[in-house]
């Protein structure tokens, strides 16, 4: 999107070309006769509308107020879901804040909701114009993040982390460089958003690592500096939504905006981890959230609901129950990693389907999937994992939601 793309789509012709885009079907079988009608209409800001409204219909659901905002897709693909953008913004409130990698502004709406005075700052002028416009109550301005024009504030960061449409892995490719911008905040209290496989280990960070996942997706690392952190080295937080008058898995929500209920379930390195391993399971085998693995907070996590490890090294717990909210695995047997075995196993019980979860074990679940020749009617699961130096195998029934019976 051009500077003057931007500034038409801010008139009212503008604002008319955009209503008619969006009222127009944008499937693939309906694109391109879509796109002639918004060129006919308007060949030099088609582009930049189709954009924007296309846009926006991706934003549904992960940016509140989306249908109002100026967004480009690539923006979108970037922005925080504003249920985890809210809660960041939570733990900020009644502090005065800069947004260093604004962007179209998705967190920096997040932000004035809940922060007392906010600052956005982008590199991009398009980007921050587009943020100034999303977001009037903020004051928006184009700057370098390795050099905010702020002092005080709580710096907030969300580096880039593709490069010509491929995912950056290397903290020193980010853009800005995670490193160039930790060192710049180090004297600053700050929240930095990484890409959730980060190895926090390489980097000079001694605050708390925080690690977010959304309906069962681990979304982000966030990096929060030791004035943030009340001591906290490690957080796991596991975030679930439903409608705003459905029951939430852990008791009332956190926040509850545009019909959608937020429900927190946290985890932190200062929780008892004292728990038991033994190798024979209980009722049910349990496999935790990808947030809870990551943070490397399975012990902790498993001693809040009463379950044990199969292993001390492996994230696999059971026990009589499957904690609220979670789901897991009945207990049907338990075989070696035998596939002749396995076979004869699972056509007895009539198995036509396969979960299969793998961990602390050297095997590929389709291609043991492919070796069962599988024929029956029924869903199980199996639950492969090492026990001591042998690896084992549990067949399970499926998948299934909590159980207290």
């Amino acid at each position: 999107m051009t500077p003057e793309d931007l500034e038409f789509l801010r008139t009212a012709a503008g604002r008319d070309l955009l209503d008619l885009a969006a009222g127009l079907a944008w499937s693939r079988a309906d694109l391109v006769a879509s796109t002639a009608a918004v060129r006919r209409a308007d060949p030099v800001h088609a582009a930049a509308a189709i954009d924007v409204v296309t846009a926006r219909a991706r934003a549904r659901g992960g940016i509140r107020g989306a249908g109002a905002m100026l967004l480009t897709d690539e923006a979108v693909q970037q922005a925080t879901a504003w249920p985890v953008a809210a809660l960041r913004a939570g733990r900020l409130a009644g502090r005065d804040v800069h947004d260093v990698t604004c962007s179209v502004g998705a967190e920096l709406a997040e932000l004035v909701r809940r922060a007392d005075r906010v600052i956005g700052s982008d590199l991009d002028p398009v980007r921050a114009r587009m943020a100034a416009h999303n977001v009037p109550d903020a004051l928006v301005c184009v700057a370098d993040a390795l050099a905010p024009p702020s002092r005080d504030a709580v710096l907030v960061a969300d580096p880039a982390r593709r490069s010509g449409g491929r995912r950056v892995h290397d903290p020193a490719r980010l853009s800005p460089p995670l490193p160039d911008l930790l060192a710049v905040a180090v004297d600053r209290d700050h929240v930095i958003k990484c890409a959730p496989g980060l190895d926090t280990s390489v980097l000079d960070h001694s605050g708390e690592v925080e690690l977010v996942s959304l309906d069962g997706s681990v979304r982000e690392a966030c990096l929060w500096s030791p004035g943030l952190s009340a001591g906290v080295r490690r957080r796991a937080t596991v975030v679930r939504t439903t409608a705003a008058d459905a029951a939430g898995p852990w008791g009332p929500p956190r926040l509850v905006a545009d019909g959608v209920a937020v429900h927190v379930e946290e985890v932190t390195d200062g929780d008892d981890d004292e728990v038991d391993a033994h190798e024979e399971a209980e009722r049910f085998i349990v496999d935790p959230d990808g947030a809870v693995v990551r943070a490397g907070l399975v012990r902790h996590w498993a001693r809040r609901h009463g379950l044990r490890q199969l292993d001390p090294r492996i994230a696999h717990l059971t026990g009589p129950r499957i904690p609220d909210g979670y789901t897991g695995f009945e207990v049907l047997e338990k075989c070696r990693l035998d596939r002749k075995q396995l076979r004869r196993v699972l056509r007895q019980r009539d198995c036509g389907s396969l979960e299969i979860l793998v961990r602390g074990v050297d095997t590929d679940p389709d291609v043991l999937r492919r070796s069962l020749s599988l024929s029956g009617s029924r869903p199980l699961a199996l639950v492969v994992t090492r026990i001591g130096s042998s690896a084992v195998v549990f067949v399970c029934g499926p998948r299934t939601a909590h159980s207290n019976t």
